[in-house]
């Protein structure tokens, strides 16, 4: 069995269910939207280069931004559940269908950490610390990248699901470690400091027992990976529902509880239970971090109010997803749901969602002493006219698709 062209196979009937959805992505307007917010951000970081605020903490920032760039490693390997009994016989030669997978899996992120380096360089060269040369960046990040990539294919092959955890830890704090010692040490000692800690990294990375071809971890990753892209594409066009990964939360089991046992509440409480324990929760969560992080920074400003608008947007985006949660399931054949109790239940626990993380989003601002009070109440104020807004498309919308 050529292994190579299995996966190359794997890869073009991957993408062959991709492609014919983004057309419609296009059409929805966010190709417009992007370069409208592409052109403001480059007036505003123009304009803002210009005017640098004294004690910005330029290094912070490359580290916050660049940090978890470097990081983040993930491979499509479109590995299939029935490849553990199929494929098993090839284990041995399994490099060859993996080396593309790892290789593709570097140079795409490597592109997008070299971008934001671009972004940042000029931000970065008027900072008064320590100015390392732009070709000095890339071989840096190339191989930080490189050990990070590394670290994340070991992790998948960890047994243990405990050691695989504290080498997750572990490898983001020797990366940021590296990268913070590179923004504020001179070449010589982080370079010698950095060839150090990583050698001595790989060589850590080779006590844990592990699998030759960790099959279960591999279909685990690739389903999540597939899962995302349909959730993406979710937000513009009806896509066939994927399986997606599950986290027990069981600190959240109360929102659950408080929902009355009655035939009204048997959907609610699926769809509650469902957002709790699924992806969606984790992404919408980093996105109302996010957004609070940089509305606090921009404080009671045009920019700010922007960003805030923004990130509700952008929440309200993931939460449509829930329309689709358990749309092809054989079970809502056969419960005795109420009438509408789909559209309504989506409607209503998205929107509830998304107003606390609008409020969320807007409490950095409180503490905040400059700029006119009437901002505080007319930002939340837009927020939430926002959130409405958005519930009442969704109304529309899905009372358009069921006519339809």
């Amino acid at each position: 069995m050529d292994l190579v062209e299995l996966r190359k196979r794997r890869k073009a009937l991957h993408w062959s269910k991709i492609l014919p959805y983004l057309p419609y992505v296009f059409q929805s307007g966010v190709a417009v939207l992007l370069l409208i917010l592409m052109i403001a951000f480059s007036a505003w970081y123009t304009r803002f280069l210009q005017h640098i605020p004294e004690g910005l903490p330029i290094g912070w920032i490359m580290l916050l931004l660049l940090g978890p760039a470097v990081i983040y490693s993930g491979f499509r390997t479109y590995i299939h559940p029935a490849d553990s009994v199929f494929l098993l016989p090839q284990e041995a030669s399994m490099s060859k269908y993996f080396r593309p997978a790892f290789w593709s899996g570097i140079l795409y992120k490597l592109l997008g950490t070299y971008f934001i380096l671009l972004v940042l360089w000029p931000l970065y060269q008027r900072s008064d610390g320590i100015r390392h040369p732009f070709w000095f960046w890339l071989i840096v990040l190339l191989l930080l990248k490189l050990a990070g990539a590394y670290g994340a294919w070991q992790e998948l092959k960890i047994a243990s699901h405990r050691a695989r955890t504290g080498f997750h830890l572990l490898r983001w704090s020797v990366l940021l470690l590296l990268l913070a010692a590179w923004i504020w040490q001179p070449a010589w000692k982080s370079l010698l400091f950095l060839i150090l800690v990583m050698v001595n990294y790989v060589l850590a990375l080779r006590f844990p027992m592990k699998h030759r071809v960790p099959w279960e971890n591999l279909i685990a990753a690739e389903k999540a990976s597939a899962a995302k892209n349909m959730l993406v594409l979710g937000w513009f066009v009806d896509v066939p529902a994927e399986g997606q990964g599950v986290s027990p939360r069981r600190w959240l089991d109360w929102i659950g509880k408080r929902i009355s046992w009655s035939r009204e509440g048997a959907y609610r409480y699926l769809l509650t239970k469902t957002l709790v324990r699924g992806e969606l929760l984790g992404i919408g969560a980093r996105l109302t971090i996010l957004g609070a992080i940089l509305v606090g920074w921009c404080g009671r400003t045009w920019l700010g109010l922007g960003l805030y608008l923004f990130f509700v947007f952008l929440i309200g985006a993931q939460l449509s997803v829930l329309r689709h949660a358990h749309r092809d399931s054989s079970a809502a054949l056969y419960y005795p749901l109420p009438s509408g109790a789909r559209k309504k239940e989506a409607a209503d626990l998205g929107s509830r969602t998304l107003a606390g993380a609008a409020v969320m989003m807007w409490l950095p601002l409180l503490p905040q002493g400059d700029g006119p009070l009437i901002y505080l109440g007319g930002s939340l104020a837009a927020g939430l006219i926002l959130v409405y807004a958005m519930r009442s498309n969704w109304n529309r919308k899905w009372r358009e698709e069921e006519e339809d």
